[in-house]
This record gives structure tokens, sequence and C-alpha cells, in this order.
């Protein structure tokens, strides 16, 4: 059994939480491999460390933690870590190529302020504590657009609790999405959710990611919400 297949049996024995959606595509590339091997080891979040307090996971130079769940093929992720060298960002993404690429791009970049939760957000939200997170990215999650489905999109009551729960106070949670009907369903939970107020809906100054371009190539305009946890 190659490191992949390794990493998608651990995600698949966890019996509380079940992940939707593809794990793998197509055939990893040799170094894609090799990085799975080597590196993200190192970079993989110890979920007992996380409950303690994860800043230590990128050292005494961490002034704060972001986190972002679904990162794809790891491009915003890369771009955070770069322009912000103080933060440790936490990427979570249970799709094996997306974490290959991204890790790819961190060797390349040498971007020490990264680290990898390669399967689903919710078991690393279910144990970070109270207060740890100072923002949070949420851009262009799989819509589940049928509607026997919806239960399965990460925008939900039970989620927003546990983002309020590990979210300091004044800190943002930022959406995005080129589903209209998805954006109206995340502004009606949060609307009804004690802990979150609406900021300023803007983009911001990310670079353009793999994503968002292919959706505004297909005539698909995305939409950006921005949340403050109270």
């Amino acid at each position: 059994m190659d490191v992949a297949q390794g990493i998608l049996s651990q995600v698949a024995a966890r019996p509380s939480i079940k992940v939707h959606g593809r794990k793998r595509s197509h055939r990893l590339s040799i170094q894609g491999q090799h990085l799975l091997e080597g590196l993200l080891p190192l970079l993989s979040v110890p979920l007992a460390l996380a409950a303690q307090e994860p800043a230590q996971l990128f050292g005494q130079s961490c002034r704060n933690v972001w986190l972002e769940i679904g990162f794809g093929d790891g491009g915003h992720l890369a771009w955070c870590a770069a322009a912000n060298p103080e933060i440790g960002v936490i990427g979570c993404e249970p799709y094996v190529n997306g974490v290959a690429r991204a890790l790819e791009t961190i060797q390349a970049k040498g971007l020490g302020n990264i680290r990898i939760h390669p399967g689903d957000a919710r078991d690393l939200l279910a144990v970070l504590p109270e207060k740890a997170v100072a923002r949070v990215f949420i851009l262009f999650p799989d819509p589940w657009p049928r509607k026997r489905h919806h239960k399965r999109r990460f925008i939900s009551m039970e989620n927003l609790n546990a983002l309020a729960h590990v979210m300091q106070p004044g800190s943002e949670l930022l959406f995005a999405s080129d589903s209209e009907e998805y954006c109206e369903w995340t502004l009606a939970h949060i609307r009804s959710h004690p802990d979150f107020t609406e900021g300023v809906h803007e983009r911001g100054d990310a670079p353009v990611t793999k994503y968002e371009a292919k959706a505004r190539a297909a005539g698909r305009l995305p939409t950006y919400l921005r949340f403050v946890r109270e």
C-alpha cells in the first residue's frame, strides 16, 4: 500500500465522521509521492498537540493561528503563509492530490509556517481549544447543489457552533462561493447564529485561485462573505 492509499485508509477508518466527495483522482507524480512520504509527516498536525496549544506547532515566533478549511491545491494557503510570516496557518484538506500539490508549493517557496491536517476539518475542530484561532477561511467549498445532499454542506449550525468555540472574539470568518444558492444558505445560517455578525462583504487582496479563475471563465461570478465572531 502506498502512502497516498494509507492516508485515505486513515480518513475512511474514522467511525464518527464521514467525509463526502473525492479523496483522490489522478495518479500522483513521483515528486508528489515522495513529498507525501517525507514532508507530510513533518507538517501534519498531531491532534493531541493541537488540543493543548496549536501555536506550539509553529514555534515561539507564531503570533496567531489561522485556519483554512478545504484548501484545494494550496494556492491561497501558501499566499497567506508567505504574506504573514508571523502567523501559523493550518490547512485542512482530505483530497490527497491537493495535499500533494500544496506540499510542492510549500517546498518550492520554503514556507515554514504551514501545517496540514490531511483529513476532515471536523476532526480538528473537535479538539482545538477555545479561542485558539484568529481567522478562518472557507473558500469555494463543494455546494452539494442537490437538495438531498444539502446535509453534506460544511456550513451547518453544528459546524458553526464548533467554529464559534475555537474562534477568538473579533476574529473573522471568510467564505466564498460561485453558487448563489449556497451563499444564500450560508447567510441564512449565520444570520440565525447568535455568535456571528456580518462584516463588510468584500473579496480582499488575495490572488485569484485556480478554482476561482475556473468559475469566472465559466461565467459564474463568485460572492465573498465576511463574518465576525462576537
